[in-house]
């Protein structure tokens, strides 16, 4: 029987993800800032995260009952911790367990869960809306279609990536690590080939160009049932 073209290989265990992200805060290679876990300057510069948290501020208390929120990815939580108080639940997960243990200890909000996970092999936690904030950039392309897979099981999907500037080929292939395509002048789109994401509508609520053409980072609001 012929395999469906958006069936990923399985990913063996132990996975060289998990070891890689940890590499990251050990060695602090998205930088120091005197911090035992730093997600770098993209979760840092106000430049860049104050008009995502006004975005995503708007986006979530536009509705009557607050939504569950399901961050995949969530690093420091420096950008997540100002979104908690407008959502019924906010769930944060990363894959490196002692930067998880981390943030518990530094955030015990009420409404607040932290999850040790790695999103491309475990299952989800269940939610209304699903957070990916410069996560998939990092991950293969294996990786990145296992997440996909599962993310019809949301209603909304807030999708954060560096992209290059202008026209681009889109999903070239990479190891799963600190880089990320723009390397390779390439950036995710979930809605083209290999991963033909299925979304009932789609709005891109921030686009934020780097004064360092180092290409935009972008965040598109996805509406999937």
């Amino acid at each position: 029987m012929k395999k469906e073209e958006n069936t990923p290989r399985k990913i063996k265990k132990p996975w060289p993800t998990k070891a890689a992200m940890e590499q990251v805060y050990e060695m602090k290679l998205w930088g120091n800032n005197k911090t035992d876990f730093y997600s770098g300057i993209g979760s840092h510069n106000p430049e860049i995260i104050n008009p995502y948290i006004n975005a995503l501020t708007s986006f979530l208390t536009s509705f009557k009952t607050p939504l569950t929120v399901c961050d995949l990815g969530c690093g420091d939580f420096n950008v997540g911790k100002k979104l908690v108080k407008y959502t019924e639940k906010y769930i944060a997960t990363d894959i490196v367990t002692d930067l998880i243990t981390h943030n518990k200890k530094l955030f015990p909000e009420e409404n607040l869960e932290f999850q040790c996970l790695d999103i491309a092999v475990d299952d989800l936690p269940s939610g209304d809306c699903a957070i990916l904030r410069q996560v998939l950039q990092h991950l293969s392309n294996t990786e990145v279609q296992h997440v996909v897979n599962k993310l019809s099981t949301y209603k909304y999907v807030i999708l954060t990536e560096h992209i290059p500037q202008g026209n681009f080929t889109p999903n070239k292939e990479i190891i799963s690590g600190q880089g990320i395509r723009l390397k390779k002048q390439s950036g995710l789109n979930l809605l083209a080939p290999p991963f033909n994401f299925k979304v009932k509508e789609e709005k891109q609520l921030v686009s934020i160009i780097l004064n360092d053409s180092k290409g935009m980072i972008v965040t598109t609001l996805y509406t999937v049932f």
